[in-house]
C-alpha cells in the first residue's frame, strides 16, 4: 500500500522506492533458502520487481535454479506472464545458457502462459523479434529460441 504524501510527510515516492527495495532485498535472501519452496515463492515474488536492477540477478539465479526446476518453472512462468519486455528478457536470458533440463521447464511455463490468448502470444513474438536485434548477444540468442517455441504455440482462443 503506498502511502498519500500527507501521511508520508510529501515522501511518498521516496517511501515507495524504499519499500519496494526493501521487498526486493528480503525476497533475494528468501531466494537464497536451503527450501525449494522458498525460493520458488522468491522468484515468484520477485517476477513483480524485475524492473528494478537489483532483481535481475536473483531472478536469473532463479530460473536457472542449480538444486530444483519447479523452482525454475515457477519463477519462469511468473516472468512470463508479466507479458512485457523486462520479464521476457530475463527468461530468454537464461534459455540462452540453460542446459536440457531447464530449457525443458522454461519451455513448459512458455507454453502454459501463452497457449491461451493468441494477441499475447503475437505480443512476446514481436516483442522477441525485437529483443533478437539487441546488442546483448546472450539476450539476442535467448530471444530468437523464445521465438521459436512461441511460433509453435497454437493458442486456444484468437480475436473474432
Amino acid at each position: 500500500m503506498a502511502l498519500s504524501p500527507e501521511i508520508a510527510g510529501g515522501a511518498g515516492k521516496q517511501v515507495d522506492s524504499d519499500l519496494r527495495h526493501a521487498a526486493v532485498m528480503a525476497l533475494g535472501e528468501l531466494g537464497r533458502s536451503h527450501d525449494y519452496r522458498d525460493r520458488a515463492d522468491a522468484g515468484h515474488g520477485l517476477a513483480g520487481f524485475a524492473e528494478m536492477q537489483t532483481a535481475l540477478g536473483p531472478l536469473l539465479g532463479l530460473v536457472l535454479d542449480p538444486d530444483d526446476t519447479f523452482v525454475t518453472r515457477r519463477t519462469a512462468e511468473a516472468l512470463l506472464r508479466r507479458k512485457d519486455r523486462v520479464g521476457l528478457t530475463v527468461v530468454a536470458s537464461a534459455l540462452a545458457v540453460a542446459d536440457s533440463h531447464h530449457s525443458e521447464w522454461i519451455h513448459t511455463a512458455i507454453v502454459d502462459v501463452f497457449s491461451v490468448f493468441s494477441d499475447d502470444r503475437d505480443h512476446a513474438i514481436q516483442l522477441c523479434e525485437e529483443m533478437s536485434r539487441g546488442a546483448d548477444e546472450r539476450v539476442a540468442l535467448g530471444a530468437r529460441q523464445l521465438q521459436e517455441i512461441l511460433a509453435e504455440i497454437d493458442p486456444v482462443l484468437r480475436p473474432a
